[in-house]
């Protein structure tokens, strides 16, 4: 069970490597000189001995450096015979009472980094053997060999465990400051970990403001795959706020002595792209910094969302809310207004029933235009949210006559011509039912209101495997600056004569929407006082 509490390492069989080359050198010389008599011993070894005896000094050393003890077996034969050797020279050349009885202690060493407690007991174990045949030799030459031997084993055991206990307190040591390391990479890994599946982006810099930590929503949010470490943030973040004016951001987070936030800040990727972004910013305080002076700290930390959307969404809020109320109040007035004449207009004696026919009739136009607009609206919400999404077969050519039949009297009552050029063979296709028809019928009811004199022809003719629906008008047309602008949202053109009817601006941005729903493009062509041809392209159905 001992094997198990071994500590042997590379880095420690190195130093035992060249430990048993330079060690033996000083032990021969240390012997040659009491053999030459410079150092006096009362010991006596023959000449033969004593060759033998350095020669496996150099052999075992020579062995030990040309094959480094990697295998447990091989190191633990080579402090055996490094014990047998040491104990030799000891008792027989040098005697325990000398300054190499400390490679004693060196040995001790080795052996516990083998084998532990139990490698070092064995070598103290074997250090008293030897001190005991060393007494059993020479005990005749003088009574205080046996305290010298005594004396040299207790200070040996004394720096041996001393070593010992020193080198263990460092490996406990080593042993902190390496589990504290890894603690420490588990948690970056784990900070890490949170901050890389946040959505928001989280750039963290130093008092600089250079950026030191940053994660995988940051390099999103800047369409970029390049590092952002070491690089100042202002160089990253080049910002405007709603006036075009440049902002240096790094400048506004140092002046934040709390969490701070600005929601009015672009960032521009070209002229012509840019983004809106919501910034949070704040000073880093550790527990360090806060044991010092509140004025002090770690760096900064950033966080952005882009909330280009979110904002268009509350221009578009405030300008739908701006434009419905509009455009509510005017029909809701007249109505109103007509309603009240009515009611006044029974008490009256001279009232004809052709003046409450008149004024009745105004209230009906304004309700009409009333139940248009919520119409629309719903529609639109519809679209928004993704409902009667579902696909049908439908046949292009009944579809066609229906919409024909629902639009000719309304067409008729403006003395316009409302004709229906279909193709000789038409097939189906295979969208929503609902989107369909709502965008032709906002095409053809364009189409009657815009148009004064003339005809408006509803087109439908298959080429291959396309079938093209077009509706063409000869109305007051559109000109070259609104055509781009037409498909938008609220917009309705400044022509007086579009400003004659009335219009929610939501009909053709609706049309647009369906389209995009069924997987189409509405296409225009128009010049004006010349009318209008919309179209959009559907693929053939096969059953």
């Amino acid at each position: 069970m001992h094997r198990q509490e071994t500590i042997y390492t590379p880095k420690s069989g190195q130093i035992i490597r060249w430990a048993g080359v330079f060690v033996p050198i000083f032990i021969i010389l240390y012997a040659v000189l009491i053999k030459l008599d410079i150092i006096h011993t009362f010991r006596t070894i023959d000449n033969v001995s004593f060759i033998v005896l350095m020669a496996w000094w150099i052999i075992v050393s020579f062995l030990q450096f040309i094959a480094p003890t990697r295998n447990d077996k091989v190191f633990g034969w080579f402090l055996v015979a490094y014990h047998l050797l040491a104990g030799s020279y000891l008792v027989f050349i040098s005697g325990t009472v000398t300054p190499l009885v400390a490679c004693w202690s060196i040995l001790a060493m080795f052996a516990y980094v083998h084998d532990s407690k139990f490698g070092f007991r064995l070598s103290i174990l074997g250090l008293i053997a030897f001190i005991t045949l060393d007494i059993a030799l020479w005990y005749g030459y003088d009574n205080t060999v046996i305290i010298q031997d005594l004396i040299a084993f207790i200070l040996t055991l004394i720096i041996s465990g001393v070593t010992i206990n020193i080198s263990k307190t460092q490996e406990v040591s080593k042993l902190e400051l390496a589990q504290s390391k890894i603690q420490e990479s588990l948690q970056r890994d784990r900070f890490l970990t949170i901050i890389n599946n946040l959505a928001d982006a989280v750039i963290s810099t130093d008092m600089d403001g250079v950026i030191r930590i940053y994660n995988a929503a940051s390099l999103n949010l800047l369409d970029t795959n390049n590092p952002l470490n070491g690089h100042h943030i202002n160089d990253i973040l080049p910002l405007n706020d709603q006036n075009g004016n440049r902002i240096d951001i790094f400048q506004e987070i140092q002046n934040s002595k709390t969490v701070a936030k600005r929601d009015d800040l672009d960032y521009n990727f070209s002229d012509d792209d840019k983004i809106r972004l919501e910034i949070t910013y704040s000073p880093i305080r550790s527990s360090y910094s806060r044991s010092k002076k509140a004025s002090t700290h770690d760096g900064y930390i950033v966080i952005m969302r882009d909330v280009t959307k979110v904002k268009s969404l509350e221009g578009e809020r405030d300008e739908f809310i701006s434009v419905v109320s509009h455009e509510l109040r005017t029909p809701i007035a007249i109505a109103e207004g007509t309603i009240s004449n009515v009611q006044l207009m029974m008490t009256h004696p001279d009232a004809t029933p052709k003046m409450l026919r008149d004024t009745v009739e105004i209230a009906h136009e304004q309700i009409i235009f009333l139940a248009s607009m919520v119409n629309d609206l719903s529609t639109l919400s519809r679209a928004e949210r993704g409902v009667y999404d579902d696909v049908e077969y439908i046949d292009v050519r009944e579809l066609a006559h229906q919409l024909h039949s629902k639009y000719a009297d309304e067409a008729k009552a403006k003395k316009l011509h409302l004709n229906l050029d279909l193709s000789p063979k038409l097939g189906k296709v295979n969208v929503s039912r609902l989107y369909i028809e709502e965008l032709l019928q906002n095409l053809i009811t364009n189409a009657i209101k815009y148009t004064k004199e003339g005809k408006i022809d509803i087109v439908v003719e298959q080429k291959g495997n396309l079938i093209n629906f077009a509706v063409k008008d000869t109305g007051i047309g559109i000109s070259k600056s609104d055509q781009p602008k037409l498909f938008n949202k609220f917009y309705r053109s400044e022509d007086y004569r579009t400003r004659e009817t009335s219009g929610t601006g939501l009909g053709l941005y609706i049309a647009a929407k369906l389209a995009h729903k069924m997987g189409t493009k509405i296409i225009l062509t128009s010049r004006l006082n010349f009318g209008s041809t919309f179209s959009f392209i559907l693929p053939e159905a096969k059953q």
